[in-house]
């Protein structure tokens, strides 16, 4: 999985920040590894830092191999909890993408179930 990661102008590319961004993705989203070729993160201040409120933004894009890309959007009022809440959508994203694709129609019911088992 590769993982880009770009910000606008208006915000500083800190290196710690980005390594940490970076670890942050593996770690989370460590479970749909395998299907995933790339991860492209977005950070940007739409208001050029001049105001308070939720202008910081974090776009994820997640591209899993032949499937169409899952994205996550978030605003916030700091990058870090913009990528955050980014994160955290993405994730439910692929899981309901990944979750679905794992359970089957066919499966156990309760009329395969054993006698002792029904009570």
């Amino acid at each position: 999985m590769e993982i880009q990661i770009s910000t606008d102008s208006n915000l500083s590319r800190g290196e710690d920040l980005i390594r940490y961004f970076e670890v942050e993705l593996e770690s989370k989203l460590a479970r749909f590894s395998e299907h995933l070729t790339t991860l492209d993160v977005h950070l940007s201040d739409e208001m050029g830092g001049s105001t308070d409120g939720e202008d910081r933004r974090c776009v994820i894009e997640a591209r899993p191999a032949g499937r169409q890309p899952v994205i996550a959007t978030q605003h916030a009022g700091s990058v870090p909890d913009a990528f955050n809440g980014a994160v955290q959508k993405l994730e439910r994203g692929l899981e309901k993408l990944f979750g679905r694709a794992a359970h089957h129609k066919g499966g156990e019911s309760i009329r395969h179930m054993k006698e002792d088992q029904e009570s």
